[in-house]
């Protein structure tokens, strides 16, 4: 018989001051392994699940910081916002949806653009969030990204833009699918000065953004896993009735088929982008 015992409950109350508490967001679950990840630790390693490697999305402020020196980056055009020309309703109306995705990303459209310098060399940079409304392509991402070509051109200096998308924004109708047209021309007139564009894919980059604009880099790079694609492989395998290959839209199957020119590891992104703006300064 134990010479000491003790209740079969444990008596500290829940109010007592030993009480933990664990605030929310402390911990997320990885989206590939399913390990449960600290959240202060995962920022320190930039999003990167440690267990498996895969690539979670980056916040835009993040983002901006890994590929440019120390306060450097000035935003241009933040004050664009979209507006309803076509009065579209689904289950909401466009305008409450601008609104709430407005309240829950800080951002007034899907993509933020400036100049920035890395390695004190200055370029051109556009980041895609994909917490605005998918970054779906609308008419102010288009007119974003072509200022932003125009005054790269202007100033003859490298563009460089991150992207992460669903595709077009079918709230803009036909609106949306010209700032393909809208977007590549700029990067036309940006080519025929013999001027760099790099484009660094991160996932998922899909639909009308995959069309034009993300596809026409001079250098097009990729993080690991991340899905690249117009429509997605359950759409393609419907379409075309067929089984899809192994790793089909994945950034490695399409570097082994020749869409992309490099997978790039996050912790290496800043390191690979510096060198290719110094490549580029020399305008080879």
């Amino acid at each position: 018989m134990a010479i000491f015992s003790k209740g079969r409950y444990s008596t500290l109350k829940s109010g007592g001051k030993r009480k933990m508490v664990i605030p929310d967001g402390s911990w997320v679950k990885c989206k590939q392994c399913g390990q449960t990840l600290y959240t202060e630790r995962l920022t320190d390693n930039l999003q990167v699940c440690w267990c498996c490697g895969f690539h979670m999305t980056m916040p835009l402020k993040e983002r901006i910081a890994l590929l440019t020196d120390k306060d450097s980056f000035a935003e241009e055009n933040a004050g664009l916002e979209s507006v309803d020309r076509l009065g579209f309703t689904d289950s909401k109306s466009y305008v409450a949806r601008l609104e709430e995705n407005k309240a829950k990303s800080g951002m007034n459209d899907a993509i933020c653009c400036g100049h920035a310098t890395l390695n004190q060399i200055p370029f051109s940079l556009g980041v895609m969030d994909f917490s605005f409304m998918g970054a779906s392509m609308g008419s102010v991402m288009g007119e974003k990204i072509t200022r932003l070509i125009e005054g790269a051109t202007q100033r003859e200096e490298t563009a460089v833009l991150i992207t992460a998308s669903g595709g077009a924004r079918m709230q803009e109708g036909i609106l949306s699918l010209m700032q393909m047209a809208k977007t590549s021309g700029a990067l036309a007139r940006h080519r025929e000065k013999r001027l760099g564009y790099i484009v660094i894919m991160t996932n998922p980059t899909y639909g009308g953004v995959s069309a034009s604009f993300a596809t026409l880099g001079d250098v097009i790079l990729a993080e690991p896993g991340a899905m690249i694609g117009f429509a997605g492989p359950r759409v393609v395998q419907e379409t075309t009735k067929s089984v899809l290959p192994e790793g089909f839209q994945t950034a490695e199957f399409l570097l082994a088929h020749g869409l992309i020119d490099r997978v790039v590891e996050r912790k290496n992104l800043r390191k690979e982008l510096a060198f290719l703006l110094d490549i580029f300064k020399k305008k080879i």
